[in-house]
């Protein structure tokens, strides 16, 4: 048996159980839950709080959205650098929270920096408002074809999507070449402590020299948006088609696709492909993965799908909208409207949801399964049944006090001259790597992370009697702390008489 046809059978059995499954149907409609963004395309919510949604916009802020308050959470335009707009297809393109947000504050950002030279970048974000580089992505030759999607999987690793370079046919050849970044999934794991940009998680499937050991599948065009189904199915990939077809993949758990070849650009879809890379000439009837479903151009008549973009979305786990319950989720930015079909049989069931939206380039999910669907003119929506989704509040986490402290090594110095100021907390254990701030009364100088022992050194000038606390903030064990105040004077200088 072929690999993409053990999937296909995968598939069809899994679909069988949902439908099995479903319940009593009610029609779907759209709930308007903020209007005038700047250009949105993605949107997620806190892990622990489902009410509390961020809406990336295109080129570079994160605004917070709770009920009707809206507040920029993060500033990044000048680090994005659409100046004047975002060119092609760049900008910052998705985030991802980490599982323990609500006590870490972290979240990841993927954005294709604008102008030239347009290179992916995979950020952290931390509570202080810094941003750590954690991997750069070489994309120098197109604007197009950036992937763009962050999400966290199943076992924790956070998984990003690359597109292929650019340009037709994928003329630079990196869809297919394990050597390049591009035309891939990725999977790095997040370290903690904080003290290296990432770390490769046992389990990639290829060993391969840094940075190339963090491919998880490739053979793939411009998956722009992928996620993991909630009822835990398995990854689904929208890969956007180039002249012939737009494709699903389905990478089944637990495996979830490690070391899947999708088959670009050997193939399209369920069609040849234009590429002529190596391997595609006498390749095994096994070789490829391919898709679950796929879609022409052109109208197919009687209902049936087509567009110019697949907009991939999710399997809906939302038990207050039974009419979607257990079907995927997707869409196309040619054609506005949002279509589904059940996993059980694609072809068969896939149909329009008489779902309408100008624009459409997204969707996202919040941590309580409801589904949204994202207009690029500024709007986000809700995917609603006739009766609001119930979501369960998350219990608070029980944590032990902590005790943060600051010490000088010397109380007098100089005029104009630096002290050496060291932070120290307790208990030590699960505080390594943990952020540290230095305030100077009301005014903060600046933000370290606690070393093996828990130290933090920071090396303020004083040109006058200045007054310094360090504070840290709560992480998933301890409580947050503020230290007693210590003070450092002027050394007064002594005169010398004859």
């Amino acid at each position: 048996m072929t690999l993409s046809r053990a999937v296909g059978k995968f598939v069809l059995a899994l679909g069988l159980l949902l439908a099995l499954a479903g319940g009593s149907a009610q029609a779907a409609s759209l709930q308007t839950i903020g209007t005038g963004f700047d250009e949105p395309i993605f949107v997620t919510s806190d892990p622990g709080n489902p009410n509390r949604l961020f809406v990336v916009e295109r080129e570079g802020r994160i605004v917070e959205v709770a009920g009707d308050s809206r507040t920029v959470f993060a500033d990044l335009r000048g680090v994005v650098g659409c100046g004047n707009g975002c060119g092609g297809e760049r900008g910052l393109l998705s985030i991802a929270l980490s599982p323990d947000f609500d006590t870490s504050g972290r979240l990841f950002v993927d954005y294709a920096e604008d102008p030239e030279p347009g290179d992916i970048h995979v950020g952290e974000l931390n509570p202080t408002g810094g941003l750590r580089n954690l991997l750069t992505i070489p994309h120098p030759d197109e604007s197009n074809h950036n992937g763009g999607q962050l999400q966290f999987g199943p076992e924790g690793n956070l998984f990003v999507s690359t597109g292929d370079g650019g340009g037709e046919d994928d003329q630079h050849h990196n869809a297919q070449n394990l050597s390049s970044l591009l035309g891939k999934i990725l999977r790095i794991g997040i370290n903690p402590s904080g003290a290296l940009p990432y770390t490769v998680p046992a389990g990639n499937p290829f060993a391969a020299p840094a940075p190339y050991d963090t491919i998880w599948a490739y053979g793939l065009r411009n998956p722009f948006r992928f996620s993991f189904d909630r009822g835990g199915s398995g990854l689904w990939i929208g890969d956007v088609g180039q002249s012939a077809r737009e494709e699903i993949d389905f990478a089944p758990a637990p495996g979830l696709g490690a070391g899947f070849n999708f088959g670009w650009n050997c193939e399209e879809g369920s069609v040849a492909g234009p590429g002529d890379d190596e391997g595609c000439a006498g390749a095994a009837a096994d070789a490829f993965v391919g898709p679950v479903f796929d879609y022409p151009h052109s109208d197919p008549g009687d209902g049936g799908a087509s567009g110019c973009a697949v907009i991939g979305g999710y399997v809906s786990r939302d038990p207050g909208v039974t009419e979607l319950y257990g079907r995927y989720i997707y869409g196309d930015l040619c054609v506005n409207k949002i279509r589904s079909f059940s996993p059980a049989q694609p072809l068969a069931t896939d149909r329009s949801e008489g779902l309408q939206i100008s624009n459409l380039n997204s969707f996202g999910e919040d941590s309580c399964g409801r589904l949204y669907a994202i207009s690029g003119s500024g709007a986000v929506y809700r995917i609603v049944g006739a009766g609001p989704t119930t979501c369960p509040t998350a219990a608070t986490p029980s944590l032990s006090p902590s005790f943060v402290g600051i010490r000088a090594l010397r109380r007098r110095v100089k005029k104009n001259r630096r002290a050496l100021l060291t932070a120290y907390v307790s208990p030590c254990k699960g505080r390594q790597g943990d952020p540290v701030t230095l305030w100077r009364g009301r005014k903060k100088l600046g933000t370290r992370h606690f070393d093996r022992v828990c130290t933090a050194r920071f090396r303020p000038r004083i040109s006058r009697r200045s007054s310094f606390r360090v504070t840290v903030k709560a992480n998933a064990t301890y409580v947050a702390a503020i230290s007693r105040k210590l003070t450092v004077k002027i050394k007064k200088r002594h005169r010398h008489h004859r």
